[in-house]
């Protein structure tokens, strides 16, 4: 059992891509496909798929067939320290080549989007 759904996301995904696997199939949560369906529209992956089966839910991620798609995944707010940020101080990550991930008051969204909105939250993880 983990305790932190969001770490485990991140990590079957940076072990799948040192193993060089396309498919990543992992328990569902809510939360664990917004944030995935947020990595698929910036590219890093090419598919996010739910599955049922037998009353519980998958969820299968197809990682890019291109093994730099991904170079780090870093997980900002932990169970242990929740980082909370305003709009204005929302970072850019490596001056805009990556991608933050914010949960909003308006859902989970990059942050890009929640600087032009002009909301904060919480800080999830770091792409690129």
């Amino acid at each position: 059992m983990f305790n932190d759904p969001i770490a485990d996301l991140l990590t079957r995904i940076r072990n799948a891509g040192t193993a060089r696997k396309r498919l990543v199939v992992m328990p569902y949560s809510k939360l664990k496909e917004q944030v995935a369906r947020i990595l698929q529209d910036a590219g890093f992956l090419t598919g996010v798929q739910v599955t049922a089966d037998g009353g519980f839910k998958s969820l299968e991620l197809t990682l890019s067939t291109n093994p730099e798609t991904i170079t780090s995944l870093i997980r900002v707010s932990k169970p242990g320290r929740r980082v909370y940020t305003a709009a204005k101080d929302i970072p850019l990550v490596l001056g805009g080549r990556g991608i933050v991930i914010l949960s909003t008051s308006s859902g989970v969204m990059t942050g890009r989007d929640a600087r032009k909105k002009g909301l904060g939250g919480e800080l999830i993880c770091k792409v690129w």
